[in-house]
């Protein structure tokens, strides 16, 4: 597989086995960037919440490092909350897949709540939506867990 990669104006250019693929470059964020988790623990249930942009060299290895603590500590029932993710690109993605199939593997669960559009838009289109659960609210999702 050949992958490279240029810039063009405010697009991100991807060429995969000569196939042209556009993205959109994130918006900076006036803080510095990067990514911020905060973690909580309601009703047995660990919390992940997500703030930032989850992307390569940034947020994507957080992801994965956090989730895979969590389950050294033998918690298996997780919930990311994606409300204040404000960007997500194909290595974040990557990482939540990750994420889903080592909880999947240890045999907890793993789900989503407060889809962005955009993100709602992004899980729709990969198809990923079909995989993980996904909640409008933290209730329900708490509730799916039999907390």
């Amino acid at each position: 597989m050949l992958i490279a990669g240029i810039r063009r104006r405010d697009k991100k250019v991807l060429y995969v086995n000569s196939l042209l693929c556009y993205f959109d470059e994130p918006e900076t964020n006036p803080q510095g960037g990067g990514m911020d988790i905060k973690e909580r623990v309601v009703g047995g249930v660990s919390i992940l919440d997500l703030a930032g942009k989850v992307v390569l060299g940034e947020g994507d290895l957080q992801v994965k490092e956090r989730i895979k603590d969590l389950l050294s500590d033998g918690q298996r029932r997780i919930l990311l909350n994606l409300a204040e993710v404000t960007y997500i690109d194909s290595a974040g993605l990557g990482s939540l897949i990750s994420g889903y199939t080592t909880v999947k593997r240890e045999g907890g669960s793993l789900k989503l709540v407060n889809l962005t559009k955009r993100i709602q838009d992004l899980l729709a289109i990969t198809k990923l939506i079909t995989v993980f659960e996904t909640f409008e609210n933290e209730a329900e999702a708490l509730s799916s867990f039999g907390a």
